[in-house]
């Protein structure tokens, strides 16, 4: 059946690619973005990846009568729009919380008290909301440990240990019934959006959904943009010739998901009335560790550099977090299709396109963290 279907954040990284399946499936969508500069660079007009069979609107989230003008017979809404960047936001509160928050209330004001046709809800959450992923120790059993003290990172002491008895914990796939613990601004808001979203869609009778991405990856993934994801930001070092610099010790872990997996997810709980007023994790349930990563972007893009190791952290990172995706899998049918090496494939092909366009501003990342003291 085909859907008039917005994508707010449409021509960002994830959206992009889910606007490619929509338009396939014969919908008819609208995109509508911003162009964060940190994201899209200069560009003032539509990206020329994006499908010319839709409709784009360059506006801001925030933007209520802009949004307003464009709802007519819109049946689905696929809200990916925010900021990106863990580090950053404990520095850019103020941003991260006017557009992840209040840009997410004023979309929902407009379903609150303004008449339309929407039918379903769809809003991206994040993993980072979890905090540190679930463990367990041989004599506690499941446990949810809260993040390293300051104290224990100075001293290279990088694993968590149980806070009840104090034996090692082990961790395990983390499901959507342990609790949230954010451990920065960018996964607060995250969580504020997952949480409003499902509260007004359950009070109002709109079909929502919150989807907690894990790690994602894939082309088109910002590669000038030094607070994206992991592997975009390695990838932009090795094509510049520059060493990828990993914190701590490299055997932190994440759940890695490629761009396309994501997007049947989105999919499913746009089809499946099992996703409705649902949460889910979305991710391969296979940890990572961001060693590993480095070292293999490295093989693939600039095989003469080795990543350096600096022993250095960030107060507020977790060290390991990877899904348990049992209940989408179960609920909606869902499957990772992309292993790893497929998906790691499909990446590297697409950053050694972007050689002269992307730059690496990771040094500038790092000089800005120093200084606000987020790195040690």
């Amino acid at each position: 059946m085909t859907r008039k279907i917005l994508v707010i954040g449409g021509a960002g990284f994830i959206g992009s690619h889910l606007v490619d399946d929509l338009v396939a499936l014969g919908h008819e969508v609208i995109v509508y973005d911003s162009l964060e500069p940190q994201v899209h660079g200069n560009i003032t007009k539509q990206p020329n990846y994006l499908s010319e069979d839709i409709k784009f609107i360059k506006n801001d989230i925030r933007n209520k009568e802009a949004l307003v003008e464009i709802l007519n017979d819109v049946e689905v809404v696929f809200h990916l729009a925010a900021m990106v960047g863990v580090a950053q936001s404990m520095y850019q509160i103020d941003k991260y919380v006017d557009v992840n928050v209040l840009g997410t209330a004023r979309f929902l004001d407009i379903l609150v008290n303004n008449a339309h046709d929407i039918k379903k809800l769809i809003v991206a959450s994040s993993m980072s909301t979890y905090g540190e992923g679930a463990y367990k120790c041989s004599s506690c059993g499941e446990i949810s440990p809260k993040l390293r003290n300051t104290a224990q990172l100075e001293k290279g002491v990088w694993e968590l240990n149980c806070p009840i008895c104090g034996k090692k914990a082990v961790p395990i796939p983390t499901n959507e019934e342990k609790p949230q613990d954010c451990t920065s601004i960018y996964a607060l808001t995250k969580k504020e959006q997952e949480k409003m979203s499902l509260l007004i869609g359950e009070t109002y009778g709109i079909d929502t959904t919150a989807l907690r991405l894990f790690n994602v990856y894939g082309s088109r993934q910002a590669l000038s943009n030094p607070y994206t994801g992991v592997c975009a930001i390695f990838s932009s070092s090795l094509l510049s010739n520059n060493a990828p610099t990993i914190y701590e010790d490299g055997n932190q872990s994440r759940d890695f998901i490629h761009v396309k997996d994501i997007c049947q997810a989105f999919l499913l709980s746009m089809e499946k009335e099992q996703a409705r007023n649902e949460v889910f994790n979305v991710g391969t349930a296979n940890p990572i560790s961001i060693k590993e990563i480095a070292e293999i972007l490295a093989k693939l893009i600039n095989p003469n550099i080795t990543p350096i190791f600096t022993n250095q952290f960030r107060p507020g990172d977790i060290r390991h977090c990877f899904s348990d995706i049992s209940k989408i899998s179960s609920n909606l049918g869902f499957k990772p299709q992309y292993t790893f090496e497929v998906g790691m494939k499909e990446l590297v092909e697409w950053v050694k396109t972007q050689k002269d366009i992307a730059l690496d501003k990771s040094a500038t990342a790092i000089k800005q963290l120093k200084e606000k003291g987020l790195l040690k």
